[in-house]
C-alpha cells in the first residue's frame, strides 16, 4: 500500500480526518514533527471518531528522522507548486505521498530536494489557492489506490 506524510501539520481536525481516511483506505500515516497542536487533543479524537485504532499512525521526530525510516522509498511531493498534475503520475505500491503544513505547504528545501517529475499538484482554477489538507491527501491517496486496482478493498 501507500505512505501519507505530513510535513509539520497545524490542525487537529485534519490531522483527525485524515487518520480516519487512512484507516478506510489502507496507507500508513506518518506525522513528522512538530505538530501544531497536542495528540492528544479531543479535536483530533473527534474528527478522527473511533478510527484510531485501525490506522496505522507513526510519528517522526523531525524531517531527517523521517527520511531514515522510509529508507529509500520513492517521495512524491504533493504541492500547489508541483510540476505536473497527480493524475500524470504511475504510482507504485509502497510510494510516500508527502503533504506539507495547512498554513506553509512543503518548505522550498524539502521540496526543491524531490525530482521534478514526483513533485505533483491537483488541477484547481486558476485564481484558487489551495484546497484543505485533508480534502487534498483523499484526493491523491484515492487516485494511487485507483491505479493499484483498489487493491484489499470490499
Amino acid at each position: 500500500m501507500f505512505h501519507i506524510a505530513l510535513f509539520e501539520p497545524k490542525i487537529a481536525p485534519n490531522c483527525g480526518n485524515i487518520i480516519r481516511l487512512a484507516a478506510n483506505n489502507g496507507c500508513a500515516l506518518h506525522l513528522i514533527e512538530p505538530l501544531g497542536f497536542d495528540f492528544e487533543e479531543k479535536k483530533l479524537r473527534r474528527a478522527g471518531l473511533d478510527y484510531h485504532d485501525l490506522a496505522r499512525v507513526s510519528r517522526h521526530a523531525n524531517y531527517d528522522a523521517f527520511l531514515q525510516a522510509m529508507n529509500g522509498r520513492r517521495i512524491i511531493a504533493c504541492t500547489t507548486k508541483g510540476s505536473r498534475p497527480h493524475t500524470e503520475v504511475a504510482y507504485q505500491a509502497g510510494d510516500v505521498l508527502l503533504f506539507g503544513s495547512e498554513t506553509h505547504g512543503l518548505p522550498d528545501a524539502v521540496r526543491n530536494a524531490i525530482a521534478p517529475e514526483f513533485r505533483i499538484r491537483i488541477p484547481m482554477m486558476a485564481d484558487a489557492r489551495s484546497l484543505n489538507l485533508a480534502n487534498a491527501v483523499a484526493i491523491i491517496s484515492y487516485e494511487a489506490w485507483r491505479q493499484q486496482g483498489f487493491a484489499g478493498a470490499v
